[in-house]
């Protein structure tokens, strides 16, 4: 039997193909950037080679000789070397472990195609005792134009007992034996690691670079939040992404009833060449990151670029009155979004408006705000709720449990009385009605939604998180753990379904660790309030350039909100220039600004919007040439252009008490024949022309008088 598919989109070919003979099956997946071979034989099942299409070398397994297309090659033992114990994916099975050599034959192949995209499924049934009561469909998707496979595996319990799954690795790749030596980019793809590596929640993407053959592999995992594993050559010879294993933090666990079925999260694969790997990041990976993944930013049709919350220094202490005046000074700032953050509410649960600070309700006050020009928005404590709330006391079957069987509070130890929802029971439910009803009834846009609810940010013991309660949907603690992100997703992805121009901040509180995003999240939330550095500027400034650089190697910058630089500070105009950046978000008494001030704050709101307008600034940050992680007595800066229109965008330059006072600044990312010019934020003077190749090999040059200022540029077309 010979089973050939092909399809043709464009003038590109997508090709996958499987051949079957003496037992054995070779499929295909490709195009115009990538090929990967996976065979199947003697009940094995693995990758054999992966490459670049114009690069000879195999990535990930080591042949003696390419598998040919026909039955003499198929069936040879010589023809190829694929290592010990090819792994291609890995689980434990009720505790036994199971992976890709385990014993498997292929039922069913399907290739399927939507847009530009070709997914290849790949249908497989356990052969064996170990995994007779198992059937796994695994999807390898290509993209056009990108060196890259997104892979996840859907499992079915084809059995008539209930079956466990855990340690789940959804992609394991052998690779040669001197990856061992690579140099890992890990935490966002900013830091350096030697040797075998294993990650954590922090890596949802991580780059393996061989500094010698100048190139690497990119390894992508949309697992959410806590339950993020990835791992290179932490046995010596593989790769993997997926789910927490047993013994690890915040273990995974998925239990399967017969019949039922279970998709994982996805991961990606990508390869490249060259001397540095984070031009795969800012190139390949971004594209697929913004085209492909489904980020909600991507969706949108207006993503903001100045951002207000009332947190510092109101804290708790707001009212109407205060609502009101801050709104004139904000809007007199150019603020498009304006949030009231906690104590607009009586308590915690129920949600109801505090009458006493809001006489009124809110209804008005957000209409007052949105006659300023700006869209209101609230926090909300999402997954939590006070002892004496109508809530707790009417469902308090909808609340976490801790091993003993006492509710718990799983966001801090030192909040007497108030405890975790879980969001596998009806609470999900219950409080996006909460939340859809400020929407209908008082016109909310902006939702800030914070607190623990799968694990915590401030407790540091991981023993405290989850749900142990036992009469809940979820098994037991260590299942639970994965359907409450995924329930709290589906709340998100229902609100916006109700109220599609809702912007959803979700926080890092709310993801489980310190200062925590990935791409999961980015999927179902526009934003993540990702930090609160309260520090004036200058140095508040620079943290939040740091935080900006730690993360936007691997995330999307806008969905980073980095809190709490202060409008009122005396420099912070130099702290709004640096979260540019990222998403500005600034907090203050804004009532204390001059009207000077608050004109100056109006014109560089004004530029950044129409900057975004002119050329989708938004869905894009790389890092300048030459310059790296922001630091004090040095300069750093950032680069926000437009990859796809190569219109330009826009340059941040920072000098942080660095003892030179000039530097020349290159710019990537241009047509390298169009003309461009390099123009000074607000309308300012022209400071250098030339096309795109002279500004990527020669620059312009910035000078600064000052200890530490920050300026912002447009890079734009002469034509």
């Amino acid at each position: 039997m010979n089973r050939t598919l092909c399809l043709l989109l464009f003038i590109l070919p997508f090709v996958t193909s499987a051949q079957q003979n003496f037992g054995s099956q070779l499929i295909t997946i490709q195009n115009d950037k990538i090929i990967r071979k996976i065979l199947l034989q003697n009940g094995e099942f693995s990758t054999l080679s992966f490459r670049l299409k114009e690069h000879p070398y195999n990535f990930v397994s080591i042949l003696s000789k390419e598998p040919g297309g026909d039955a003499a090659d198929l069936s040879s033992k010589d023809t190829w070397y694929r290592g010990e114990n090819p792994r291609e994916f890995s689980f434990l099975l009720n505790d036994e472990y199971v992976d890709g050599s385990t014993g498997w034959e292929i039922v069913e192949t399907e290739e399927q195609s939507q847009d530009e995209n070709v997914a290849f499924r790949i249908v497989l049934k356990g052969t064996k005792n170990i995994n007779r009561d198992i059937q796994l469909t695994v999807s390898y998707v290509v993209y056009p134009d990108l060196p890259l496979v997104r892979k996840k595996i859907d499992f079915i319990n084809t059995g008539s007992e209930e079956l466990n799954i855990e340690s789940l690795d959804i992609e394991s790749l052998n690779v040669p034996w001197g990856n061992t030596h690579n140099v890992i980019y890990h935490n966002y793809a900013r830091y350096k690691h030697i040797g075998p590596y294993l990650g954590n929640w922090n890596d949802p993407l991580i780059l393996t670079h061989d500094p010698d053959a100048h190139h690497g592999i990119v390894l992508g995992n949309e697992a959410p939040g806590v339950l993020k594993r990835v791992s290179v050559c932490a046995d010596g010879r593989s790769l993997t992404a997926g789910l927490t294993h047993t013994g690890q933090e915040y273990a995974f666990r998925k239990w399967l009833e017969p019949g039922e079925e279970w998709e994982s999260p996805w991961v990606f694969t990508g390869l490249y060449t060259g001397k540095n790997p984070h031009e795969a990041t800012e190139g390949f990976v971004n594209d697929f990151i913004r085209k492909h993944m489904g980020i909600r930013l991507a969706e949108i049709p207006q993503r903001p670029t100045f951002v207000y919350n009332t947190w510092n220094p109101f804290r708790r202490d707001v009212n109407e009155q205060l609502i009101i005046e801050l709104a004139d000074a904000a809007a007199a700032c150019g603020i498009e979004e304006f949030i009231i953050d906690d104590g607009w509410q009586v308590g915690f649960g129920d949600w109801e408006i505090d009458y006493k600070k809001f006489p009124n309700g809110l209804k008005p006050v957000f209409d007052y705000i949105k006659a300023k020009g700006m869209k209101p928005g609230l926090w909300l404590s999402m997954g939590a709720a006070s002892a004496d709330s109508k809530v707790f006391k009417e469902h308090p079957e909808w609340f976490a449990r801790y091993r003993d069987g006492n509710f718990v509070n799983l966001h801090s130890e030192h909040e007497q009385g108030r405890y975790s929802a879980c969001f596998t029971t009806g609470w999900k439910d219950y409080i996006r009605d909460k939340i859809l009803g400020l929407v209908k009834e008082h016109g909310l846009e902006y939702v800030k939604l914070d607190f623990a609810i799968v694990a915590s940010a401030y407790r540091f013991d991981p023993d405290v998180s989850g749900c142990f309660a036992e009469n809940h949907p979820h098994n037991d603690r260590q299942e639970s753990y994965l359907e409450i992100y995924r329930s709290a997703w589906q709340l998100y992805d229902e609100l916006h379904e109700a109220a599609p121009n809702l912007f959803i901040d979700c926080t890092f509180e709310t993801m489980g660790e310190l200062q925590m995003v990935d791409f999961d999240m980015c999927k179902h939330a526009e934003g993540n309030w990702l930090s609160n550095f309260e520090g004036q500027a200058p140095d508040g400034s620079l943290r939040v350039r740091q935080m900006s650089w730690w993360r936007s190697g691997a995330i999307p910058a806008t969905a980073l909100v980095i809190g709490n630089q202060s409008l009122d500070d005396e420099d912070a105009l130099y702290s709004f220039k640096s979260l540019a950046g990222s998403l500005p978000i600034m907090l203050g008494d804004v009532r204390k600004m001059s009207k000077q001030k608050q004109q100056e704050f109006k014109a560089y709101a004004n530029w950044l919007r129409a900057m975004e307008n002119k050329h989708q600034i938004m869905l894009f940050r790389q890092d300048l040439p030459g310059f790296g992680e922001p630091v004090h007595g040095n300069w750093d800066g950032f680069q926000r252009i437009n990859t796809e229109t190569k219109s330009g965008g826009i340059i941040g330059v920072f000098k942080q008490f660095s003892g030179t006072g000039e530097q020349w600044v290159r710019v990537n990312y241009l047509d390298d024949k169009k003309p461009y010019v390099v123009v000074k934020a607000n309308g300012g003077e022209i400071i250098a022309k030339g096309n795109g190749r002279d500004f990527k090999e020669e620059g312009f040059k910035v000078v600064f008088g000052n200890e530490f200022q920050g300026e912002l540029y447009e890079i734009r077309t002469a034509e």
